[in-house]
């Protein structure tokens, strides 16, 4: 599997997990539709439910006039994977190929604004992460 399909079958998942509350293995066998398993995704899934607290926060850090609770859940939930990533992969996947995808995937299951707000974000949470 293509990292790209991994980060949207995750948005997916991620996305039924945030309004559901299914458990992440089952949330990941469902948006696989009887496919074959990928490790990149399941990696990205559960990193972003263990280490939620702290991808929101550094989110909520950089949002202005906004609260996490308020986003659109696509844009939540990609923002979460983007900011994992940028956290947790740093060295194996360059900041901006993250910001990059994140605005892609965002243009696809986004509303007319999630890019220009994803990228708006990420940028800021990008220099933080960079100046931990």
């Amino acid at each position: 599997m293509k990292r790209r399909t991994a980060r949207e079958k995750a948005l997916q998942a991620l996305f039924q997990i945030d309004i559901s509350n299914t458990e992440p293995s089952a949330a990941i066998e469902h948006v696989l539709q009887g496919e074959a398993g990928d490790e990149y995704l399941s990696r990205l899934v559960l990193g972003v439910v263990e280490q939620k607290s702290l991808i929101d926060k550094l989110i909520g850090e950089n949002l202005e006039k906004w609260t996490i609770d308020r986003l659109a859940t696509v844009d939540r939930n990609l923002l979460r994977i983007a900011t994992y990533e940028m956290k947790f992969f740093r060295d194996k996947i360059p900041e901006n190929v993250i910001l990059d995808e994140a605005i892609e995937i965002a243009k696809i299951f986004g509303d007319d604004q999630s890019s220009k707000f994803i990228n708006g974000v990420l940028s800021k949470v990008k220099q933080k992460v960079l100046n931990d």
